[in-house]
């Protein structure tokens, strides 16, 4: 087992936690034969790497562990052959990857977008728009998880939170799903793609955004983006906020999405864990902190030494590299008392490594526990039960597969069937018929019902030019236009919707 080739295994893949305990069996810190890293499965071991920022660089966090170095070593100190060839790594100057000055004084700037008022705010947002994609699965019977739910769910929330303009949220959605995995198995190089690269993409239009918001301040989040001040009260290149955006996009969904999907694996799995958690909505924090401890979203991280350390009582020389196996830290059986077991409640569970440490720590900690909390809310306040689509996938779990990527832990797809709770109100899903139309409403009506009757299509055309050939409205089409105002108030403004309203209600 300590033979495999945690980056390319696809067996290793399907159970990362065989392979880390094989590992973990040989010590906390092991490299293994014929490897040039160690890989650390110590929680306590793994700690002291991530917090101990002077020792070890953070610059192969995302080409890993296992991709050579752009240069040869040498001396008992490295910092400055790292920062000369910085251009050199995978994604050298994305803020995951930045070490010193340069991370503290963009990751302090970070922090200000995951302040409690911005993070309440957000949380409105959330409900409303939980309230219209669960409940329109419920009323279907079912949905395919991933796909259909995590990923538009979290895209859309962190666009909220960036304030990217609805009409290009389904387009940058888009770009990622084509781009490269994070931490392929492949060994595709995460930042390969040129101008077809998500970020180059992205990048083009937020430079947009900022120099708009730098000429023409608005109301919004992007305007305070663009004018906001470091710490000691310069103001950051327009290319770092670029990058800040653009990460923040990506990384916002992967990790998010992929919690939501190893949750909801757990809860087709145990049915009276189910029913609890259903009968105890308070318990779904403990829940989400114990899956995050047992399956987070991120398998692992790296770290370079760029002098010579110890890890433990393992001498470790400048220029080594190292697998942090977080998800091999979470189940320690030296820190967690039955670690391979879910246990709702368990003490210190917060402490897991789910979401990194010390300065690297994931910002957008706050904002994934509370997406995925409510959206588990709904999805168990709606329903009486939810099960795998055995249609879907006969052999039950054993079916599910697993995104390609020696960082992310995640579900490529996941077909669940809701049965609907008893009191179930589905969301109004209206007949394309003429009789219908009398009761149609912004607040009432699927957008995608609007646009399907010619009567109701006039008048949504009429007040909102081109949306029923528009692209990027694609992804809302299961909402009301009412709840799309929440995240694009600009565009649908409420005069405007009470002009669609009036018209509505006089067509017949």
């Amino acid at each position: 087992m300590i033979e495999r080739d945690y980056f390319s295994d696809h067996e290793v893949l399907k159970d990362p936690y065989a392979f880390f305990n094989a590992i973990r069996d040989e010590g906390p810190v092991y490299r293994p034969p014929g490897k040039d890293y160690y890989i650390v499965t110590g929680f306590e071991e793994a700690l002291e790497v991530l917090r101990d920022h002077e020792s070890f660089s953070a610059i192969i966090g995302l080409q890993g562990a296992g991709a050579p170095l752009p240069f040869t070593p040498h001396g008992s100190d490295i910092t400055d052959q790292i920062e000369e060839h910085r251009v050199a790594f995978a994604g050298g100057d994305q803020v995951v990857n930045l070490d010193d000055e340069p991370h503290t004084r963009l990751r302090a700037f970070i922090n200000t977008l995951f302040v409690p008022s911005r993070l309440k705010a957000s949380e409105k947002f959330i409900e409303v728009y939980c309230d219209e994609m669960v409940g329109n699965a419920v009323a279907d019977g079912g949905v395919e998880l991933i796909g259909k739910i995590a990923t538009p769910y979290v895209t859309m929330v962190v666009a909220d939170l960036l304030g990217v303009p609805m009409e290009d949220r389904q387009l940058f959605m888009d770009a990622i799903a084509k781009g490269p995995v994070p931490g392929a198995l492949d060994g595709t190089d995460p930042m390969a793609g040129g101008a077809e690269h998500p970020f180059a993409i992205m990048g083009t239009y937020f430079y947009g955004y900022l120099a708009d918001r730098r000429a023409n301040p608005g109301d919004d989040i992007l305007t305070q983006f663009a004018h906001a001040k470091y710490n000691d009260g310069s103001t950051p290149e327009v290319y770092d906020l670029v990058q800040l955006g653009m990460f923040m996009f990506g990384a916002g969904q992967d990790t998010s999405a992929k919690l939501l999907g190893n949750s909801m694996k757990y809860l087709v799995a145990d049915q009276p864990l189910q029913s609890r958690l259903r009968a105890e909505p308070k318990l779904i924090g403990a829940f989400l902190e114990e899956v995050l401890r047992i399956e987070g979203s991120t398998k692992q991280t790296a770290r370079l030494a760029r002098r010579d350390a110890k890890i433990g009582d393992v001498e470790i020389p400048a220029g080594t590299k190292i697998l942090l196996a977080l998800s091999a830290a979470n189940r320690d059986p030296r820190r967690w008392d039955d670690p391979d077991e879910l246990i709702i409640g368990r003490k210190k569970a917060i402490e897991h490594l789910g979401f990194g440490r010390g300065k690297h720590v994931c910002a957008g900690a706050p904002l994934a526990r509370v997406e995925v909390r409510v959206i588990m809310e709904k999805f168990l306040q709606m329903t009486s039960t939810i099960e795998l689509d055995l249609e879907k996938h006969p052999n039950g779990l054993a079916d599910l597969n697993y995104e390609p990527s020696f960082i992310i832990r995640g579900l490529d797809r996941m077909h669940i069937k809701l049965v609907p709770a008893d009191g179930f109100v589905a969301p109004q899903k209206q007949d394309t018929g003429l009789t219908a139309a009398k009761t149609w409403s912004t607040a009432s009506s699927r957008i995608s019902d609007l646009l399907s009757n010619d009567a109701a299509l006039a008048v949504v055309e009429k007040h909102f030019p081109g949306i029923s050939d528009n692209p990027q409205i694609g992804m809302a089409k299961g909402m009301t236009l009412r709840a799309v105002q929440a995240f694009a108030p600009d565009q649908f403004t409420d005069a405007a919707l009470d002009e669609v309203d009036a018209e509505l209600a006089e067509l017949f």
